[in-house]
């Protein structure tokens, strides 16, 4: 069926490509998920991070400036923790989980753009459906589809009924005293 099979490239393009199942990469990534670091170690609450991320707004130039402090000062590489050359690791470390973090939000967009096409297909396919058969059960020879037609339709009148909720209104201020 024409309407099915996806789209830009052709199967020559792809030929060099291993496609894999949508199975396989969920398998893949959860071996993968098992042997990255801290995934899973530090669940997060919304607050938590939002805190985080409030706290980690500095600059590069400050944290290098701030990496030596403690590479000048006994005292404060003790209240740090930690020496300079572990945090300058611990910053290596964070650039390179930052690529993968860019790499695996392209993946995202992707995935989920593919997912848009196939649905958008399969809805396009399923409008097409819907209507030929709407006016073929007008005909002798289609009277089977009559009741595929009327299902077809309430769910589609069901669906354009059910709105969301509207929302409340915001409460207008009362007008200010003149003096």
């Amino acid at each position: 069926m024409a309407i099915i099979k996806s789209g830009a490239k052709s199967a020559a393009q792809n030929a060099d490509a291993v496609a894999l199942a949508p199975e396989q990469v969920v398998e893949q990534l959860r071996a993968m998920r098992q042997q990255m670091p801290d995934l899973d170690a530090i669940p997060l609450t919304r607050s938590e991070k939002l805190r985080m991320r409030r706290q980690v707004n500095i600059s590069a130039g400050f944290a290098h400036e701030a990496i030596g402090a403690v590479g000048d000062s006994e005292v404060v590489q003790r209240a740090v923790g930690n020496t300079p050359e572990e945090l300058h690791a611990a910053e290596d470390e964070m650039a390179r989980w930052d690529v993968v973090e860019a790499e695996l939000r392209v993946l995202l967009r992707g995935v989920a753009a593919a997912n848009l096409v196939r649905r958008h297909r399969i809805a396009r396919a399923a409008m097409h459906a819907y209507r030929i058969s709407r006016e073929l059960v007008q005909q002798d020879d289609h009277a089977h589809l009559a009741e595929r037609v009327d299902t077809l339709r309430r769910m589609r009148a069901s669906r354009r009924r059910r709105t969301k909720p509207a929302a409340e209104p915001i409460p207008q201020p009362a007008p200010l005293k003149q003096l």
